[in-house]
C-alpha cells in the first residue's frame, strides 16, 4: 500500500489532473474513489484533522444535495456536517491527496506538492 492516498473521483477533472500530477512526481498513490467506498466518519474527521479544517469548510456548496439537505444552515454542527458528507458523498471536496498526518484539497492540484 502506497503511504499517500489520493480521494478521488474519475468524472472531475481537477481529481484526474491532481493524480496525474503525482504520477508525474512518480508516484502512484492509493486510490480511494470516494464515491464507491464512502469513508467512515472516523475517517473523514481523521481527514479534517490532517487538513486542519472544519467539516464546513470541506463542502461542495454548489452540489443540489448541499441546498436540499439544508446545509446552509450557520447552526450545524460538525457531526451534522459530517454525517451528511456520509450520506452524500458527492459534497466532500476533491482531490484530497493524504501523505502521513498532512492532507491537501488538489485546488488547483499544484497544491498537493507542498506535502510530497
Amino acid at each position: 500500500m502506497s503511504e499517500i492516498q489520493i480521494y478521488h473521483n474519475p468524472r472531475c477533472s481537477k481529481s484526474r489532473q491532481t493524480l496525474a500530477l503525482l504520477n508525474e512526481q512518480g508516484i502512484e498513490p492509493e486510490v480511494i474513489e470516494y464515491l464507491k467506498e464512502t469513508p467512515s466518519a472516523a475517517e473523514l474527521k481523521a481527514v479534517l484533522k490532517k487538513l486542519g479544517i472544519p467539516a464546513r469548510e470541506l463542502l461542495r456548496t454548489k452540489e443540489a444535495e448541499y441546498k436540499e439537505a439544508g446545509l446552509d444552515n450557520p447552526q450545524l454542527s460538525e457531526e451534522q456536517i459530517i454525517a451528511a458528507m456520509l450520506q452524500y458523498p458527492k459534497l466532500i471536496e476533491r482531490p484530497i491527496v493524504i501523505n502521513g498526518n498532512q492532507a491537501r484539497i488538489g485546488r488547483p492540484p499544484e497544491q498537493v506538492l507542498e506535502i510530497l
